[in-house]
C-alpha cells in the first residue's frame, strides 16, 4: 500500500472493518482544484451498511475523511457509487451529475445527502 495515500488508506480500512464483502470494496482517488474526489464502490449487497440508517455511515465517513484532510491541507469529498452506476460503464454521466451535491458543496448540506445516497435509501425501504 506504499502507493496509495493517507486518505485512501483510512478510508478502505473504515469501509472494509463494516462491509460483509471486503474484498469488493474498491476506492479511486482524484484530485483537482475542487480538493480530492474519492469514489467508493462496494458489493451491492453492502450499500445499506455503507449508507447507514438515514445515510448516518455515510456522513459519519464523510466527516472523518474531511478531518484526515484538514491534516494534509486538502478538501476531501466522498461519493459513493451504486452498483448500477458502476455497472453501465458511462462514468462521466455519474460524476457530473452529482458535481452540485453536497459532497462538493459545504453549503448545500440543508438538502442532505447525495441523490445516489438518496436511491439508495428510497431502495432499501421498498
Amino acid at each position: 500500500m506504499a502507493d496509495k495515500n493517507e486518505d485512501q488508506e483510512f478510508l478502505e480500512y473504515a469501509v472494509k472493518a463494516i462491509v460483509d464483502y471486503p474484498d469488493a470494496v474498491n476506492v479511486n482517488r482524484e484530485v483537482d482544484e475542487m480538493g480530492v474526489l474519492m469514489t467508493l464502490d462496494v458489493h451491492a449487497d453492502d450499500m445499506g451498511k455503507v449508507i447507514g440508517r438515514s445515510g448516518n455511515t455515510a456522513k459519519a465517513l464523510r466527516t472523518l475523511l474531511r478531518v484526515v484532510g484538514m491534516k494534509n491541507q486538502a478538501r476531501v469529498n466522498l461519493k459513493i457509487r451504486e452498483p448500477e452506476e458502476r455497472e453501465g460503464g458511462d462514468d462521466t454521466d455519474a460524476s457530473d451529475s452529482n458535481s452540485d451535491d453536497d459532497q462538493v458543496k459545504e453549503s448545500d448540506d440543508s438538502n442532505g445527502a447525495d441523490t445516489s445516497v438518496d436511491d439508495a435509501m428510497e431502495e432499501l425501504k421498498s
